[in-house]
């Protein structure tokens, strides 16, 4: 896999908010959404949505910060990129194992051991 949006496990849009996140490490939606409105035709909403969606999956955390008017969130992912790669890997390899279990477990042998 070559690109983030590859992954089964994301939606475009989360991928487009993950590539975002991963290299300032911690953002609010306000700025996450304005770095993606350039690229995207996206409401402000929408990305704390996503964001809120991410946060119950496990894949970013949030605190809290005093703002004007109230509080904001402050997101930050809990896995960098290549360790979110690792994890997406490791779950599917999982998932074939315990589908087809054996029949998996050989292919793997076969195609990945040593020769």
């Amino acid at each position: 896999m070559k690109n983030i949006e590859d992954f089964e496990a994301l939606s475009p849009l989360e991928a487009d908010v993950l590539k975002i996140l991963w290299p300032s490490r911690s953002m609010t939606v306000r700025k996450i959404y304005d770095r993606l409105r350039g690229k995207r035709d996206v409401a402000l909403t929408s990305i704390a949505v996503i964001l809120d969606r991410l946060y119950k999956r496990g894949l970013v955390d949030r605190s809290m910060e005093a703002a004007k008017g109230g509080i904001r969130y402050i997101y930050f992912p809990k896995k960098d990129k290549k360790q979110f790669e690792q994890t997406v890997v490791q779950d599917a390899v999982d998932r074939l194992i315990e589908k087809f279990g054996p029949t998996a477990t050989n292919y793997f042998n076969e195609r990945f051991g040593r020769k």
